[in-house]
């Protein structure tokens, strides 16, 4: 077929009023031709610019060719070089502000779908059974990794390859972290994608223990002194949720956006005949503007609710992803922008009836460079709601800091670690991921694994 090298080749995705009503996945990515069509615009450039916008630097031109040639097999050991998760952030990094936002094709036209030729290979390497090498034999030295998300993984991964016993603690029952709690079956199935890239991990001979929780079951110290352990990585993540702190917060139907994709997608009250309860709702707001809340929303949606998002600032502001927007209108969620609560309405028994709000216009931008909202007067109004999900970004759970001797923290209970190789005030003690930065992408708490990985390859390659 002929191509127009200035677009991108299109994917195929889900109806909207069919995907609205399911949860199987929105996205259907590439089939064998389309991708070859795709990868046949990239125009291989010497110096990519492209590579410097990925966070785990894969060589994307050189994957790219293999595709356009066919050998899907070598394009995913060349991805699998430099990233562990490969099925998952084709689904899920943000390519549009990095990989695709430095591509050249894109000066003039639309970028190539790296994300999308990401996603093919790997899901072409798993429906073929082909997995990473183990090494040949380790060399005897154990580390312990705190967290099976993304950092967890990908350090875990890295350790593996060069000879390490690695073992995972993860306190929750399934591995996978924010993969598995946090992103909805409907933009990664768990099954599928997940299992599959965490079961590659074990063929890496990583060995992972569920249902650990650091600070409770054991600590960092006694890791490192009974057990035998000579270095820890923390990618416990940013679990702790926000609140605005207005009136009603705690009435029966408000819920953290963590703890309410958590009940769906990691004890599956998405699905019918589990036992899960989980407040469907009839009338949902979410508030906030980011992913996590979009996830929320087109979840609430799912779940067979009338779904607003309320927030503060405007359309241009919207901190979520382009894509996660124009498929949650597509959905027919609604956007009340400009918009702020300032109370939770109650009823008698405690159950939220409703939540008063107030209409907002951006002035000067403040620190953050985006235009600052202020509150118009008198322009309150109520929403009839029977659930509200708040969706304003977590913090880390001071559990592991309040529990490790001589770890330092800054002021947002953040662990505080050297960007380049992950080392904490603690000898021995790495990390990285939001454990570190606070809640973030996917990605860059790969990036921050590979960085604990080699920090501490450094570290034990002196002892």
């Amino acid at each position: 077929m002929d191509i127009d090298v200035l677009k991108k080749v299109p994917v195929r995705e889900q109806e909207p009023q069919v995907r609205a009503k399911n949860f199987e996945e929105v996205c259907l990515g590439y089939n064998m031709e389309e991708a070859q069509n795709e990868a046949s615009r990239c125009l291989k450039c010497k110096n990519a610019r492209c590579v410097t916008g990925c966070p785990v630097s894969i060589n994307i031109p050189g994957f790219i060719k293999e595709v356009q040639d066919g050998n899907i097999e070598e394009a995913y050991k060349i991805i699998s070089e430099s990233s562990a998760l490969p099925a998952v952030c084709g689904r899920v990094c943000p390519q549009e502000s990095q990989c695709e936002g430095k591509c050249v094709r894109g000066v003039k036209g639309e970028p190539i779908s790296i994300g999308k030729l990401e996603r093919f290979t790997a899901d072409w390497a798993r429906e073929h059974g082909i997995s990473p090498k183990k090494p040949e034999k380790t060399n005897g030295r154990k580390v312990a990794v705190i967290g099976s998300g993304p950092s967890g993984v990908t350090c875990a991964g890295d350790l593996a390859k060069l000879g390490y016993e690695v073992t995972i603690f993860e306190a929750l029952h399934e591995p996978g972290g924010v993969l598995v709690y946090g992103i909805p079956e409907f933009r990664l199935p768990k099954e599928g994608v997940v299992k599959p890239e965490i079961d590659n991990l074990k063929k890496l001979g990583v060995k992972i223990e569920t249902n650990v929780v650091i600070g409770k079951s054991t600590t960092i110290d006694e890791l490192m002194e009974e057990e035998g352990f000579e270095a820890v990585f923390v990618g416990s993540g940013a679990g702790l949720p926000k609140f605005m702190g207005i009136p009603g917060e705690n009435a029966n139907g408000v819920f953290s956006a963590n703890e309410y994709l958590t009940r769906s997608n990691l004890m599956k009250a998405f699905q019918e005949g589990y036992d899960t309860p989980i407040v469907a709702g009839k009338k949902v707001a979410v508030v906030g503007g980011g992913n996590v809340a979009m996830d929320a929303a087109r979840t609430a949606l799912r779940l067979g609710a009338e779904v607003h998002i309320v927030y503060r600032r405007s359309e241009e502001e919207l901190p979520a992803r382009v894509e996660e927007v124009h498929h949650a209108k597509e959905e027919g969620i609604i956007f009340d922008l400009l918009t702020n609560p300032i109370e939770i309405l109650v009823d008698d028994n405690g159950w939220v009836k409703g939540m008063k709000c107030i209409r907002m216009e951006l002035g000067e931008p403040d620190a953050s460079g985006r235009r600052r909202p202020v509150e118009i007067p008198n322009s309150e109004f109520e929403l009839e709601l029977d659930t509200v999900i708040m969706s304003l970004g977590t913090s880390p759970n001071p559990l592991i800091s309040s529990t490790t001797k001589g770890l330092e923290i800054n002021k947002h209970k953040c662990i505080i670690a050297e960007a380049e190789n992950g080392q904490t005030s603690k000898e021995g003690v790495f990390a990285g991921g939001d454990a570190v930065t606070g809640a973030a992408t996917v990605i860059l708490a790969m990036e921050a694994g590979k960085a604990g990985a080699k920090g501490i390859h450094e570290y034990l390659s002196k002892k």
